[in-house]
C-alpha cells in the first residue's frame, strides 16, 4: 500500500494491491468514455479476461497492478498498475492508469501515477517506466507531464494488441530518485 498526498488540489490515494474486488472497478472503468482512447469498451469476457492477466501479473512479480482509493473517503475510484515488456530493445516498465469520471480532475491520476512509480522504483527490477497515452489525449498526457515524466516524442503503439495507435512515449528513470 502506498499513500501520497500533495498541494491543494490533489488528493491523498492508497494503493491496494490486485485482487477479487478489482474486477468490480474494472467493470466501472469499462465505458465508450473511459476507453475511447484505447479501443473502446470491452466485452465482460475481454474484461474477465484482463482482471485474470492483472492478477497474474501480481503472483509472477512481473510488474504491479493496484486499485486506486481515494482518501479519506476509502472509495475505489480507478486503476494504476506497471508490467514488463520490451520497448525499443531495452525492458522496461509499461504503466497505465483509469480514474472514474466524477473523480478526474482532481489530481488523483497524478498521486497514483506517482506512487506506482514509487513502487516500481522500490523493486529495483527495470532502469524505466514508460507511458503510452494517446496524442489526442490530452489529460493522460498531462498526468505524464505532473506526474514527472519525460517525453522522448510521438511514436508508433499497438494498444490494444492488433490497434496501432499514435502516442506519446514518456519515460522516467526508476534510478533516479529526485
Amino acid at each position: 500500500m502506498a499513500m501520497l498526498t500533495g498541494g491543494q488540489d490533489d488528493q491523498g490515494v492508497r494503493l491496494v494491491p490486485w485482487d477479487a474486488s478489482g474486477l468490480e472497478v474494472l467493470r466501472r472503468v469499462n465505458t465508450p468514455q473511459m476507453k475511447k482512447h484505447v479501443g473502446g469498451a470491452e466485452t465482460d469476457e475481454q474484461v474477465l479476461v484482463r482482471h485474470q492477466r492483472y492478477l497474474d501479473i501480481n503472483a509472477s512479480g512481473r510488474g504491479r497492478m493496484f486499485v486506486v482509493v481515494l482518501l479519506p473517503e476509502e472509495l475505489a475510484v480507478g486503476t494504476v498498475g506497471y508490467h514488463g515488456r520490451v520497448w525499443q530493445g531495452e525492458q522496461v516498465y509499461e504503466m497505465g492508469w483509469n480514474v472514474l469520471p466524477p473523480f478526474q480532475g482532481r489530481g488523483i491520476a497524478v498521486a497514483a501515477a506517482t506512487a506506482a512509480v514509487a513502487s516500481a522504483r522500490a523493486e529495483c527490477k527495470q532502469r524505466r517506466v514508460h507511458a503510452f497515452p494517446s496524442v489526442d489525449n490530452p489529460a493522460s498526457n498531462a498526468v505524464c507531464r505532473k506526474a514527472g515524466f519525460t517525453l522522448a516524442g510521438a511514436c508508433d503503439f499497438e494498444y490494444p494488441p492488433g490497434r496501432p495507435m499514435r502516442s506519446n512515449d514518456w519515460w522516467m528513470d526508476l534510478t533516479e530518485t529526485g
